[in-house]
């Protein structure tokens, strides 16, 4: 039994195409002051601390996604936040 020319009609015809190129990929940017104010409550706790606040897991979480959140920065702003976030995690693992 063959269909013809008798339109499916579960399809809408003009976005049948989810990949074509008239539809770009809508890119997330995240809020930068919003990125800063998290940043920042990381580095508030690190410094209040007088040993590592947080399980080993949370480290390493933090180890990675400080550095990448701050990409989200002015350069020399993010490059600043991550030297103040190194320093205070290689004062947390001395202690």
């Amino acid at each position: 039994m063959t269909r013809g020319t008798q339109p499916d009609l579960f399809v809408d015809n003009e976005q049948s195409d989810l990949s074509s190129e008239d539809s770009p990929t809508p890119e997330y940017r995240p809020d930068p002051d919003s990125v800063r104010a998290e940043l920042y409550e990381i580095l508030a706790e690190a410094r209040a601390a007088q040993k590592l606040p947080w399980e080993p897991k949370k480290v390493l979480l933090y180890r990675t996604i400080f550095p990448q959140m701050t990409n989200w920065l002015p350069d020399e702003e993010g490059a600043q936040l991550r030297f103040e976030f190194e320093t205070e995690i290689k004062r947390l693992e001395a202690a």
